[in-house]
């Protein structure tokens, strides 16, 4: 066998492999006399099958699996002995002429191909111990506590027929039956009988629920209102609509006592019961936010720490990805670059630096498991796709069997475990200090072009 590298560009490599057509044939006979104790040819008792004949009916499919044997095997041999880890599938390019082809499977001619491949850069991975991160510190306090009970009040208010004659005023709740119809014809989904709505809630889309202020019991009025453009129908988005509506029960909202028996209704005990789930919630709300902004802290340092060349074809990957449901969006809202102040071209550079910060901050993450053998547990896996299937009442066993049938839905499961998994890790080297800060500084918005 001879390998030459015919390219070492970057982390780019090309070698030409040839095999002698001796090799090929010693071990395309090596599978035949195999194979002579395991088939059975009428005429011959079993194991008696000359190899000669064997060769006849087999020979051409048994070195066919021979050749690619070979080359599975000497492209192993080949990247273990120069220690390289591939980003991609190796390119492989095989002789596609006919007679080439003929001849290589007859065993007259020497195996002759080329292998390209792109390798992952050696990674230096940096101190960790020297790494200091900011941790946000949040207290629940009793008025946020209070305010978010009175939201659950609110959404759980009791409604009372209003007097007849009256009008719908916002706050109300109106119950409607509703056709709807662009340019005179009904479009599917527009019709509803006995649907609730609250004026200014913001259930409808814009300027619907508006339009009901002033209606009676038993009116029927044609409200005029256009699909907002970023609307989960194309068909429907952007488009002008009527709805032709009566209202059927106009009521209006009653207060609320938070109390005791309020609580019993929510399934608690007492108020205090209440106010401590409230409190629960808000602190698992305020960690969640908390892990977010400590997350991304962490992932600015290893992106400023690990500065390297990474693999184009997962750039490009990364990018097309981005940049093919950047596309879908903008089309499905007709937005424009022009509307987010920028061009095509200068969007599509953003997106390739996001897409190269993406890529190495995975190969990153990748390295500091592998080296600390951090490694993610079926069990692990499972529980993540017991609480999928509970986020999704009534089809548990439907979200069940498409993870247990599908093995790049699990992966995708299985990633963001250990992308945490990692970055606990590395949190427990680094320094890390708190911070208090209110809960208007934890959730303001921040600048999202370099998250990972």
């Amino acid at each position: 066998m001879q390998v030459t590298e015919t390219l070492a560009e970057g982390l780019k490599h090309e070698f030409k492999v040839s095999v002698p057509a001796s090799d090929l044939d010693a071990k395309a006979g090596a599978k035949l006399v195999d194979l002579k104790d395991k088939v059975k040819l009428n005429g011959f008792r079993p194991g008696k099958v000359p190899v000669s004949h064997l060769k006849k009916v087999y020979g051409r499919s048994v070195m066919a699996e021979t050749i690619d044997q070979t080359i599975r095997d000497t492209n192993t041999q080949i990247f273990t002995d120069r220690g390289f880890r591939l980003a991609t599938e190796p390119k492989i390019t095989m002789p596609t002429e006919t007679k080439e082809v003929e001849e290589l499977l007859a065993g007259k001619t020497d195996l002759t191909y080329t292998v390209a491949i792109e390798v992952v850069p050696t990674i230096q991975l940096a101190d960790f111990k020297t790494f200091s991160v900011e941790k946000p510190v949040v207290e629940v306090t009793d008025a946020e506590v209070d305010e978010a009970i009175k939201r659950i009040a609110d959404q759980n208010r009791p409604y009372a027929a209003k007097a007849e004659g009256a009008k719908a005023e916002t706050g109300d709740r109106v119950t409607i039956s509703f056709k709807g119809s662009i340019d005179g014809v009904p479009f599917d989904g527009g019709t509803g009988e006995g649907i609730p709505v609250v004026i200014g809630a913001g259930q409808f889309i814009p300027g619907f629920e508006e339009q009901l202020v002033g209606i009676g019991t038993g009116e029927t009025r044609t409200l005029k209102v256009s699909f907002p453009k970023n609307y989960a129908s194309e068909k429907l988005a952007g488009q002008p609509a009527e709805f032709e509506t009566t209202a059927t029960l106009i009521e209006a909202p009653g207060e609320t006592k938070v109390d005791d028996e309020f609580a019993k209704t929510l399934g608690l005990e007492s108020i205090d019961k209440l106010k401590e789930a409230a409190r629960e919630r808000l602190v698992a709300e305020f960690a969640g936010a908390t892990r977010q902004r400590v997350k991304r802290a962490l992932l600015d340092r290893l992106d400023d720490s690990h500065k390297f060349e990474a693999p184009p074809s997962l750039i490009e990957e990364e990018f097309n990805l981005m940049w093919n449901s950047i596309k879908a969006e903008m089309e499905s809202s007709g937005k424009t670059f022009a509307d987010e102040d920028t061009t095509e071209e200068a969007a599509k550079e953003e997106y390739k630096k996001i897409a190269d910060r993406r890529v190495r901050l995975g190969l990153v993450l990748s390295e500091i498991g592998e080296k600390n053998k951090i490694t993610v547990t079926d069990d692990e896996v499972g529980r993540a796709v017991i609480e999928r299937a509970r986020s999704m009442p009534g089809r548990e066993k439907e979200v069940w069997d498409y993870y247990r049938s599908n093995a790049n839905a699990l992966a995708q499961l299985r990633a963001p475990i250990y992308e945490d998994k990692v970055v606990d890790f590395i949190l427990e080297l680094a320094n890390v200090t708190e911070k208090k800060i209110s809960r208007e500084d934890l959730f303001k918005d921040e600048d999202e072009k370099s998250a990972a």
